[in-house]
């Protein structure tokens, strides 16, 4: 088959199959039970914040307008991901169909940008909120947070749609082919390609440091400024909680770009198959899970709402 032909057409289609975690019965159990619980934890996490943020008017504010909206990113995040990977963890392999293996790649990639981008966006939100407070409302009005949501999405769509459509113009051998992988990420299905993939390798290397790189040198230089405007806070105690929030954000920002980095921006010849399965557990369900607990629900603003919500919901109950 000539490189670069779509194999769309062939008359013995190409099926992808991912590697199981285990063969050992009681395992497979105990991870589906896990992940199954990690999962329910993030939906119920973040529809939570989706929920309190479009029923109480005190959160329509920028901040809470981005936090909805990453939040409602996550759940899709992990649902194009996690059903099929726990249909996968017990009993037989499930086979994924080469349109199916590209359908999940595209809509992986382009929530995982979006999800990149928004964070850089949370990070200027509030470098804005904090070093220019009494501008925040005229500088951040509700038209330019859409078009920068608007941005982003667009951005990662035509990222995505040029990287997946790319790879899969590739020739793949064979009929039956194993991913090391519980997901069609780009790394382990270019290494699944017979063919010359060092073009493919490139542009790859351009997208994360565009999805990657850039986003994460703005939200240092806007983390730069914030921290000169905690310094200058007078009161001690202000300090204190201003550093102990924006470290808490640092540490969701440096497990997201630091687990992606290592899957796509380290040499070929270093990546570890293995290595790449296991970091991508750490942004499946580590960040989607910590996303809404450190950004929001330490939120006394949102922790009042969440309260005052439940407690009106408990009192329409008992009557």
């Amino acid at each position: 088959m000539p490189v670069g032909k779509p194999v769309f057409n062939q008359s013995d289609p190409t099926e992808f199959v991912f590697r199981a975690f285990t063969t050992a019965t009681e395992f497979q159990v105990l991870l589906f039970l896990l992940f199954l619980l990690l999962y329910l934890m993030i939906l119920c996490g973040n529809t939570a914040i989706i929920w309190v943020v479009c029923t109480h008017s005190t959160l329509r504010t920028p901040m809470y307008f981005f936090l909805s909206n990453l939040s409602f990113l996550e759940i899709c995040y992990t649902t194009v991901v996690v059903p099929l990977m726990l249909s996968n963890i017990l009993g037989a392999q499930k086979p994924i169909s080469l349109a199916g293996c590209g359908a999940q790649m595209f809509f992986f990639v382009t929530l995982g940008s979006t999800d990149c981008f928004l964070l850089a966006i949370m990070a200027y939100d509030r470098y804005v909120a904090i070093c220019h407070p009494l501008h925040y409302t005229l500088i951040l009005t509700r038209e330019l947070c859409t078009q920068m949501l608007g941005g982003a999405l667009g951005l990662a769509l035509f990222l995505s749609l040029q990287l997946t459509a790319l790879i899969f113009t590739l020739p793949f051998c064979g009929h039956h082919q194993e991913i090391n992988h519980f997901l069609c990420d780009v790394p382990p299905v270019l290494r699944l390609a017979c063919a010359d993939i060092r073009v493919h390798q490139a542009v790859l290397y351009v997208v994360s440091i565009l999805v990657l790189t850039i986003p994460f040198l703005l939200i240092c230089v806007s983390y730069v400024f914030i921290t000169c405007a905690i310094l200058s806070i007078r009161s001690a105690e202000g300090r204190r909680r201003a550093f102990s929030t924006c470290s808490s954000q640092l540490t969701v920002v440096l497990l997201q770009y630091g687990c992606c980095s290592l899957v796509y921006l380290r040499p070929r010849s270093s990546t570890s198959e293995d290595e790449d399965r296991q970091i991508a557990l750490v942004y499946t369900f580590v960040t989607p899970l910590l996303n809404p607990l450190i950004y929001t629900l330490r939120n006394k603003d949102v922790k009042g709402a969440l309260r005052s919500a439940i407690i009106r919901k408990a009192a329409s109950d008992a009557n």
